[in-house]
């Protein structure tokens, strides 16, 4: 069992850095946005991003319902970011 969870503990961190890596990006883009005056959200760009996702979970044997559950949320916690950026 321990090496299980050394496994599981690896893949945590695997994790929250290609999230840090991720929000990186996405703060480059609500830079972006703020300079040419675009909103924070893009709806569409949004949609498209979660169908992919639910795909490749389905693809991975993962729940699409979960994967979509992560991906809205970090959405979410993108376009607060942009609407920080954008009234900084």
């Amino acid at each position: 069992m321990g090496a299980l969870r050394d496994s599981i503990d690896n893949i945590d961190a695997a994790v929250v850095h290609m999230l840090a890596e991720r929000f990186k990006c996405t703060q480059r883009v609500g830079q972006l946005k703020a300079d040419h005056a675009l909103p924070p959200a893009d709806p569409a760009r949004e949609a498209r991003q979660i169908a992919r996702l639910r795909q490749l979970a389905e693809s991975a044997k993962l729940d699409p319902a979960f994967a979509e559950k992560l991906l809205t949320f970090i959405i979410a916690e993108v376009i607060r970011h942009h609407e920080t950026i954008a009234r900084s």
